[in-house]
């Protein structure tokens, strides 16, 4: 399917991979010191700073967090009140959450039982 400009490559798992002309042997016997200059010597692949990853934003694992918990998705979605939907592009990574749903996230995964009682004395 061509769109703007591109085609599009129907793949299928199985499928034999896209030959690039990559040398897997040369790269498999990089030394880590070799591939770390070879990282800082790429402009587009510098370490951040300390200073940088202050401007990072944290984000939970919600698929993690729920099977920490041992909830299915069904179950978590109705324990915390989340549109299932919603907590299914969370995991998939379709969508993230925002600012709000982050923090509520944190809170859970901080303290889940407290969350599922005050959620449920509140209905």
């Amino acid at each position: 399917m061509k769109n703007a400009g591109t085609t599009k490559l129907s793949r299928k798992p199985g499928d034999p991979p896209i030959a690039t002309g990559t040398d897997w042997a040369k790269v498999d016997a990089l030394t880590d010191a070799e591939i770390h200059e070879a990282a800082l010597a790429d402009p587009d692949a510098q370490p951040l700073s300390v200073g940088d990853t202050e401007r990072l934003t944290k984000l939970v694992n919600v698929k993690k967090l729920r099977e920490r918990l041992g909830q299915t998705q069904e179950a978590f979605a109705a324990t915390y009140r989340i549109p299932l939907g919603t907590l299914r592009d969370w995991e998939q990574r379709r969508k993230r959450p925002d600012a709000p749903a982050r923090a509520y996230l944190m809170v859970i995964a901080q303290d889940p039982e407290r969350v599922a009682t005050l959620l449920r004395d509140a209905a």
